[in-house]
């Protein structure tokens, strides 16, 4: 758990639920300009009945809650901390749902989403990338000189890009050093990473010799492992648990910054850390990794982690699993292979209108690539709501076949119930690009009342 790391907004400007209703979003009900979305929420109209046009993403309360407690829950029982990856959803609302459900930090891909975070006030990021960019690293050593307890973790995997940052850093008057993990690539022709561990010695070499940087773990991303299945994963993970406990025995993980000694005494590797809230160094050392497709795997691999001359942070980043969907992750999620541990419940449906059936074999609705996830699977045609009855009936015989830019081409098989002017809830496949697509979206009991309204920041 993370207590002193709770969601915080840093400033009243930021306060969501004061900002206007207005065209800049999607599906909202017309009769609904210059509301508050707070005032809008606490209408609590109906999403069929309640003014909102199409199309429109909705997103379940009950799913997301369930999948946030169940992720708690998981990471408690294999002694993992957890900073999911918050580049799924970009929403500050699910970040504070994640915190408040025991999540360690936040997890980013590139610097403009770890100000995002920061503007709302998350208190720990870990960066699961490379940070060689000038003007980024001056806005960080800023923020980190602003905010003591602030907490922030970035990969590193050349000697080069070690370079770049103690330059930068020494010319923006860095007070802080930044930590930093090596990244262990996943293999030959994975993204990114350094490919051998002598490689990584060479870059913790590099960290070692400047004042500006402070190594305290290893990291990767298993999801990049050629050909990966679970023996090539659990191969891999294996390399990264024992590079960690490689660079312990050579005293490399950094006491104080630029030290290079190990210090500390020997504590409980299934620990899960404790941030010092200062520049002194951290009492623990990361080792992180974990996707929204391995993380079983990850859970089975770091169980058996030495014990090592400090306590180790087991870091998880899956970040997918607060929606799930209905085609990527519903195919590969880790509980399909250990059912006992639970299931995550899909949250999104994306809602359309029919507005043509030019033929008994063919319908079209209003939603397209622009509102649609569709860089894996298409959508899933899964309900349809009667525009005469209000009835919501089973998409038997529907199917879709295409996007265009605004429209769904359906295929209707004979004896498929659809007209002009139904509605059709669709499954989603891949929230990573769902949310992008959507800057405010409605959050739905199962009754259809909208209860809240989930801002995402792309």
């Amino acid at each position: 758990m993370a207590a002193e790391n709770r969601f915080a907004p840093a400033d009243d400007r930021f306060a969501l639920s004061e900002e206007r209703v207005d065209h800049r979003f999607k599906g909202l009900p017309p009769d609904a300009e210059g509301l508050t979305v707070g005032a809008l929420a606490a209408e609590r109209r109906s999403l069929f009945g309640g003014g909102f046009t199409t199309p429109v993403l909705a997103l379940s309360a009950e799913s997301v809650e369930h999948n946030l407690a169940l992720l708690e829950t998981y990471s408690e029982r294999h002694g993992l901390a957890f900073a999911p990856h918050g580049k799924t959803s970009m929403s500050p609302q699910l970040f504070a749902r994640q915190l408040e459900y025991g999540a360690w930090g936040i997890t980013a891909a590139v610097p403009h989403q770890a100000r995002v975070y920061r503007a709302f006030g998350v208190g720990s990021i870990f960066l699961a990338n490379e940070l060689v960019d000038a003007a980024a690293l001056r806005w960080l050593a800023a923020e980190l000189d602003r905010d003591p307890g602030f907490r922030f973790v970035c990969y590193v995997d050349s000697v080069r890009g070690v370079a770049l940052m103690d330059q930068a850093l020494r010319d923006a008057n860095a007070s802080r050093p930044v930590d930093v993990v090596v990244e262990l690539g996943a293999g030959e022709g994975a993204r990114t990473g350094a490919r051998t561990e002598a490689d990584c010695a060479a870059v913790a070499d590099a960290v070692a010799a400047v004042p500006t940087l402070r190594l305290i773990g290893v990291a990767g991303y298993e999801g990049e492992v050629p050909g990966a299945d679970s023996d090539r994963v659990r191969a891999w993970l294996r390399r990264l648990v024992a590079l960690a406990a490689d660079f312990d025995r050579a005293g490399r993980f950094a006491g104080e910054a630029g030290s290079g000694g190990s210090g500390g005494s020997a504590g409980d590797s299934g620990a899960t850390g404790t941030d010092t809230g200062t520049d002194t160094g951290p009492r623990e050392i990361v080792i992180s990794a974990g996707g929204s497709a391995w993380f079983d795997t990850v859970a089975e691999v770091f169980a058996d982690i030495p014990a090592l001359s400090r306590p180790v942070l087991k870091l998880l980043r899956s970040g997918a699993y607060v929606t799930h969907d209905d085609g990527h992750y519903r195919r590969i999620t880790p509980f399909n292979r250990v059912p006992e541990e639970g299931a995550l419940q899909p949250a999104f449906r994306l809602w359309a209108q029919v507005v043509s059936r030019p033929s008994p074999d063919q319908a079209f609705v209003n939603a397209g690539k622009r509102d649609a996830a569709y860089d894996l699977h298409l959508p899933e045609a899964q309900v349809v709501r009667d525009a005469r009855t209000g009835e919501i009936r089973p998409a038997t015989g529907i199917s879709v076949t295409n996007l265009s830019d605004q429209h769904g081409w359906l295929a209707t098989e004979p004896g498929a119930a659809l007209e002009v002017g139904d509605w059709v809830g669709m499954g989603l496949s891949h929230p990573c690009t769902s949310f992008d697509k959507w800057q405010l979206i409605p959050l739905v009991e199962a009754d259809g009342t909208v209860t809240d309204f989930i801002r995402t920041f792309f």
